[in-house]
């Protein structure tokens, strides 16, 4: 938030444009900071080893309202369907105090989705990505850079028919090799239950 009000306020004073943080140590535009989590198995995954590969993050939460209306209707899943299996890497975190790799196992189960779910009880990732809710999203290019960070779509409470799914555009214009058309979204769902 410092960051942001001090930016806020130098483009104020300045009249020049200065790069916007999607959050405390995550910019848009610069690396993403590294982690290596276990997921619900106890397999480790960092980011360094899907280099190569555009890298999804989804925070989620299977207590929150919003992620229960997109697992419900499938949004995660089927917008992971749409992208190559090569080129593109899905990787839940659940940085919920008081989750376990049990929850996460019963979750992935009985929402029958594939991607694994990486474990951050202390919340240490959460920080680094500066995750605000549930879901927040963000997608990080081949060369381990953020290209967008925010909302999963623009349909906060779920009565668009047509929503605009800004995963799905951000993921499209990187493997095209065009700029991602909006960089940052404001996101929604429930706050993020960081250990206090």
């Amino acid at each position: 938030m410092k960051r942001v009000l001090t930016a806020l306020a130098l483009t104020a004073t300045l009249g020049v444009a200065v790069p916007a943080f999607a959050a405390d140590g995550a910019e848009v535009g610069k690396p993403a900071p590294a982690f290596t989590l276990k997921d619900e198995t106890g397999k480790e995954h960092s980011l360094a080893q899907y280099q190569g590969k555009i890298v999804v993050l989804e925070w989620t939460n299977p207590e929150c309202p919003f992620v229960q209306r997109h697992y419900k209707v499938d949004t995660m899943q089927n917008t992971l369907k749409g992208f190559d299996a090569k080129k593109v890497v899905w990787l839940a975190v659940n940085s919920t105090a008081h989750n376990t790799p049990d929850k996460s196992a019963a979750f992935k189960k009985e929402e029958a989705f594939t991607y694994p779910v990486l474990q951050d009880a202390d919340g240490k990732v959460g920080h680094a990505y500066g995750a605000k809710t549930t879901p927040h999203m963000y997608v990080i290019d081949e060369k381990g850079v953020l290209q967008y960070a925010g909302a999963i779509d623009d349909d906060p409470r779920g009565k668009n028919v047509t929503p605009v799914n800004h995963v799905k555009t951000a993921v499209d214009a990187l493997i095209n090799g065009k700029p991602v058309p909006a960089a940052t979204t404001e996101p929604y769902g429930c706050s993020v239950k960081y250990k206090s």
